[in-house]
């Protein structure tokens, strides 16, 4: 089986990168929606569409004929109505991953079934106080997730509120960054992957962000930007650095941290998110962001070596670019900030649990169901309920990974804090609601069950796992 990353490098050490003007793709802005008055209304269609990634004709689904889908622009308090109609010749539906929402009725119902030629309005009201950050919508009916997302499906969405309002962050210039890997055949279908390639977890070669191959993105010198980076992969985990540059993560799965902190690398399973800070205090030129080498337990049985690949390169100025809103602006105009901001929002100490639960993440056999990917020696089944807990209480997961490969765990509608790591304490308190587990590791979370009854899942993000029967079912009780 070959894996081969989009361009290899001389060293995974590149700073400055010569890149010719042809080489490179201008970075575009996924289009928006926004929420006027209250209220947010988009007509939302899932279909077929023909894309160019770089000199390839790809045929993709997408939301809308783009690629990503729009972006949705929410504020804490809207109504958000989506008028849904899916063109696919096969079912699907929507899940709202990290909107704390109902899980019911037009809410986010992972269990609805669209047919294909059917249509269905999804409604549903934001909390006033759901915190801002950066979430996404992908399909989420079982059985087909996998190959829906793999082929394009997602769409970011964007709640603003108290996180913005920082004055460091409302000044920084925002780039939306969607990563998402494809494969293709020789005419352009994505790809279907082997048996095998299946169950380890489908990867293209195509590396894309919002769409493209190696855009170029612009810094202004001397001031902070903000990077929103969200991984909507099916599989591919991506650890990123931006050559000779530190990186200061602010948010992680669409809240804020207490205070950014210094990292040299971000790592997103897929399904993450982070908000990432990166100070334009470099000498003029490119600067690579790189997809650096990751073994999420797959690469001993692929015939080629892991690879260092280019995403996108961030050219100095004199002017920046607002990808998020495609505007080219003076870089004095408005003004802008130069420093990281010491303090960011306050991110609560949890109470003590009233339970503490185990979920063991395996490769096994589920002898009612054939399938190999389980939860607790059991594969899904949407008409068994694995986990009930009562809404208003707080409970402990530990989430034990049994398998020789990584396992991201995803929870649906709440939000959780990871306490422990192999039993060492997690050095930063952070709200989290997609976590990678390393082969054999454990994780300790503490979760608050909050506001809304009714049926969800919890389950590994890689889609092939997860369609292969990694999931559970969870009821919360009013």
């Amino acid at each position: 089986m070959k894996r081969r990353s989009f361009i290899k490098l001389a060293s995974a050490g590149v700073g400055t990168v010569a890149l010719s003007r042809c080489a490179r793709q201008c970075a575009t802005a996924p289009q928006r929606v926004i929420s006027q008055d209250g209220l947010l209304e988009v007509d939302l269609t899932a279909m077929p569409s023909v894309h160019r990634l770089g000199h390839r004709r790809a045929q993709l689904m997408t939301y809308n004929a783009q690629l990503p889908g729009p972006v949705l622009e929410l504020q804490p308090g809207d109504t958000v109505r989506i008028h849904f109609t899916n063109r696919l010749a096969q079912p699907t539906n929507l899940h709202f991953h990290g909107l704390h929402i109902p899980p019911t009725g037009t809410g986010d119902n992972p269990f609805l079934e669209i047919p294909p030629g059917e249509a269905w309005t999804y409604e549903f009201q934001l909390p006033a106080n759901h915190p801002a950050g950066l979430g996404w919508y992908h399909p989420h009916y079982h059985g087909r997730v996998a190959e829906q997302v793999f082929a394009g499906l997602a769409g970011p969405l964007i709640l603003r509120g108290d996180f913005d309002a920082i004055p460091e962050i409302q000044a920084a210039p925002e780039q939306l960054l969607v990563l998402k890997d494809f494969g293709l055949t020789r005419n352009g279908q994505v790809a279907d992957p082997s048996p095998l390639f299946r169950r380890w977890g489908r990867e293209g070669d195509l590396l894309t962000v919002n769409g493209q191959l190696r855009p170029d993105y612009r810094l202004t010198a001397g001031q902070l930007h903000r990077l929103r980076l969200l991984n909507a992969s099916t599989s591919k985990i991506f650890r990123l650095t931006l050559s000779e540059h530190s990186l200061y993560l602010a948010a992680t799965d669409g809240r804020s941290l207490a205070a950014p902190v210094a990292v040299s690398e971000v790592v997103l399973a897929p399904g993450e998110r982070a908000e990432v800070l990166v100070l334009g205090d470099r000498a003029p030129g490119s600067y690579a962001l790189l997809s650096q080498p990751y073994d999420r337990g797959i690469a001993k049985m692929l015939s080629e070596p892991l690879e260092t690949a280019v995403l996108a390169t961030f050219t100095y100025a004199d002017t920046y670019t607002d990808t998020y809103t495609g505007a080219d602006t003076d870089a004095a105009q408005p003004a802008r900030s130069s420093a990281l901001p010491k303090r960011l929002l306050p991110v609560e100490s949890l109470p003590d649990p009233v339970a503490t639960r185990e979920f063991i993440l395996d490769h096994g056999i589920d002898h009612s169901s054939g399938a190999q990917f389980i939860i607790n020696g059991k594969a899904y089944d949407h008409s068994r309920v694995d986990t009930q807990v009562k809404l208003g209480t707080v409970e402990d997961w530990v989430i034990v990974n049994r398998a020789s490969m990584d396992h991201p765990f995803h929870l649906h509608t709440n939000h959780f804090q990871v306490l422990a790591r192999n039993g060492e304490p997690a050095a930063v308190r952070a709200w989290k609601d997609t976590l990678n587990l390393r082969a054999y590791e454990t994780a300790k979370l503490r979760v608050r069950f909050a506001d809304y009854p009714g049926e969800t899942v919890y389950h590994c993000h890689i889609l092939d796992h997860e369609d292969q029967g990694m999931m559970g079912v969870i009821e919360m009780q009013a």
